[in-house]
């Protein structure tokens, strides 16, 4: 069981800014002259929320391209404005700009990510491409970044206030990164580097969508399945049903590298034909191959970075992160390799010893670890995944553990609601009060696994917050957990329970966002910087007060025995060394891939990794990377090339944040309303490293994690 989840934000939207205000409303799109497309003004719903009952899939891209045309009328006004420049008629004017694009985009990215299908791929890859080209046009416009160089130069003399002082400098460097000081015939290059990456990245996404649904292991035999549980075969049938493959099992992936059932299923043959499932899912020669995709979206990156003056695409996208440069997270990970290695080596020996009393007769291999762990876990500390679940039903988890800890942290209450129109028929709406009753905002979601939805976890929001646009947040959380059989109720496992409380701890980041301006309100922040809060939140599932509040058995109400909450405690560090190196062999394929010089960008997709793995010592043929380059969408499509280092290096700031709170009362209203004035409030609006000093005294501390993790004491 492993506590530390990986999850994430989803792609952000290649869009100039986040605000939302135009007062130019088209009826382009018109059905007959009788309707206007309903993205073509603010939803009338609460907050905003979209009216899912109006929209249609045909209604998408004629609003992208409005909104884009829109915007870069707005923008070539301002550029074009033959008055001085000023803070409010360029800075404040780009806030205000593209209300139609960021509205029809907040709603486009949740489908497309959490409900899409063949029509709305088709616009998002012929999409993506005109996307980023409305992003050149937007920072490499040289007289617009001539009115924002004018007023950083004066910055001192404006008597700005922070925030706004922030904005400025924000921008700034923004247009730098971005290449507005470029020539204009590198920034003709640099455009076409661009639309090429946005349409390969949006045909990388629904390739492995696509390999993920073909991949899947199909089982006609039921002896096969031994190991799993009533339910869990059942499911697979359900699969196989949808399938239309009746009286047959259907195994379907989830996007990491090992998959959920391989720490049940008793029979060899089928853990290993489930891993190669999933570990060659996108390298089978078909039409979902992404090998050679992704080999060019990393010479684009090399390119692009090398067109900037800068060495790699690391070094140039690293700039404006809380590490500022791919040798300090070099740095940073060279601290916990060696110890993570290390006690993953213990970790194998001892399965490998639990094999061989079995008379196994064989050497362990990635597809037995999940299996022979869990047999160790349960020897070690006589516990079983099958004892946790019935205590762990996803309403109770979500009601009574992570709403719960909200509100004795921070004060809110939830109220569900069903009057709001959603996009499918299992996500769930909830407005959220702050603790003066005031509504802060709307909380969508969406948790159970389709074969139409991305792998993994992620939060967005489609309505932003923004003082100067009157906007309050409107998020979602959107997950993967194995819906149960009809009539059946929802038990989840210990990592989906932390999961739920990963997700809410973004959501909470976006709803206590309490800026003026859109582009700087959370959780628009650095990557390294913007899971800091959402793994913080992870902690809060064992605090004694929550667990006891949710830990109910699901059929009698009777709290999880004491003995056994004290087993998951013993048992909390368990694994640790397989499940920190697995994450550190995605750091290390995302880091080698985007270190690249243009020199040597084209590289062969198969011995490349395997060399990087080599290099960083990650290279144990027992513990695969999370994710392998072919299907990793973190690094190809959701905004986390050069940047998933960043799960480890928030994962220092929460443990290090977590324990200023053990060592200062815990669980308090005082204690929630600190983080939340000092971290949770604060989006972009200050130095990173200083709003962490701010809150625990002192710069970040490597040394909680390593105890939490259990690599030392």
């Amino acid at each position: 069981m492993n506590l530390k989840k990986l999850s994430c934000l989803p792609a952000l939207a290649l869009l100039a800014v986040t605000g939302v205000s135009c007062k130019h409303l088209s009826t382009a799109g018109a059905d007959n002259g009788e309707a206007t497309n309903p993205f073509f003004e603010a939803s009338k719903l609460s907050l905003q929320a979209p009216d899912f009952t109006r929209i249609k899939d045909s209604d998408y891209q004629p609003a992208l391209e409005e909104g884009m045309k829109q915007q870069q009328a707005e923008i070539s006004k301002i550029a074009d404005n033959t008055e001085a420049p000023t803070f409010e008629n360029t800075l404040v004017a780009m806030e205000k700009s593209g209300q139609l694009l960021n509205r029809v985009n907040g709603v486009f990215n949740l489908v497309t990510s959490a409900n899409t299908n063949p029509s709305l791929q088709k616009v998002q890859e012929e999409e993506a491409p005109k996307m980023a080209a409305n992003n050149d046009a937007i920072f490499l416009n040289t007289k617009l970044f001539k009115r924002v160089q004018a007023i950083y130069q004066k910055r001192d003399e404006l008597k700005l206030d922070p925030e706004s002082k922030r904005l400025v400098e924000y921008y700034e460097q923004k247009f730098e990164l971005a290449g507005a000081n470029l020539s204009d015939g590198a920034k003709d290059t640099l455009k076409k580097y661009n639309q090429e990456e946005a349409g390969l990245s949006a045909k990388f996404t629904n390739m492995v969508l696509a390999a993920n649904k073909a991949g899947a292991l199909l089982i006609t035999d039921k002896a096969e399945l031994a190991g799993l549980s009533d339910a869990e075969i059942q499911a697979a049938a359900d699969n196989a049903k949808a399938a239309k493959q009746d009286g047959k099992w259907l195994l379907s992936l989830q996007n990491t590298t090992q998959q959920p059932l391989l720490q049940s299923l008793s029979n060899r043959a089928t853990r290993q034909k489930l891993f190669e499932a999933s570990y060659n899912r996108a390298e089978k020669g078909d039409a979902n191959d992404t090998r050679k995709t992704i080999a060019r979206i990393a010479e684009l990156h090399a390119l692009a970075a090398k067109l900037l003056g800068f060495k790699s695409y690391a070094d140039w996208k690293l700039r404006d992160q809380m590490a500022q440069s791919p040798e300090a997270v070099e740095q940073f990970l060279g601290k916990l390799i060696p110890a993570a290695t290390a006690k993953a080596k213990v970790e194998a020996a001892d399965i490998q010893a639990v094999i061989d009393q079995q008379k196994g007769g064989f050497k362990l291999a990635p597809w037995d670890w999940n299996y022979y762990a869990e047999q160790v876990r349960k020897a070690k500390y006589d516990l079983d995944e099958d004892q946790i679940k019935p205590y762990f039903e996803l309403d109770k988890v979500l009601k009574d553990g992570v709403f719960y800890a909200a509100n004795r942290l921070y004060g809110l209450t939830f109220k569900e609601r069903k009057d709001l129109p959603v996009y499918q028929p299992d996500v769930r709406v909830f407005d959220v009060f702050d603790k003066d009753g005031s509504q802060l905002g709307i909380f969508y979601c969406d948790y159970f696994k389709r074969d139409n939805k991305n792998g993994g976890a992620w939060m967005s929001n489609i309505v932003g917050q923004s003082k100067l646009l009157n906007q309050k947040p409107v998020i979602y959380n959107v997950c993967n957990f194995t819906k149960p059989a009809a009539g059946k109720p929802a038990l989840i496992s210990a990592d989906d329970a932390k999961t739920m409380f990963h997700e809410f701890g973004h959501g909470l980041h976006g709803l206590f966002a309490n800026q003026q301006y859109p582009t700087l309100a959370s959780p628009n922040t650095a990557r390294d910087y913007v899971e800091f809060p959402s793994q913080f939140n992870e902690h809060w599932m064992m605090d004694p007060k929550v667990f006891a509040h949710f830990a109910v058995h699901y059929q009698t109400g009777a709290p999880m025995p004491q003995a056994l909450v004290d087993k998951i405690k013993k048992a909390g560090t368990f694994n640790q060394g397989y499940a920190l190196t697995e994450a550190l062999g995605g750091d290390a394929i995302d880091m080698a891939w985007n270190t690249l010089g243009a020199d040597n960008a084209k590289q062969d997709v198969d011995k490349f990794e395997a060399t990087s793995l080599q290099k960083a010592g990650l290279n144990l043929s027992e513990v695969p990377p999370r994710y392998r380059s072919s299907y990793f969408l973190h690094i190809w499509s959701n905004g986390y090339a050069a940047g998933y280092y960043a799960y480890a290096w928030t994962e220092m700031l929460d443990d290090d944040a977590f324990s200023w709170f053990q060592e200062n009362g815990g669980l308090t209203r005082a204690n929630g309303q600190r983080f939340r004035d000092m971290i949770l409030s604060k989006g972009n609006t200050e130095n990173y490293g200083d709003m962490f000093k701010a809150f625990r005294g002192h710069n970040p501390d490597i040394k909680p994690m390593l105890v939490s993790r259990g690599l030392v004491k």
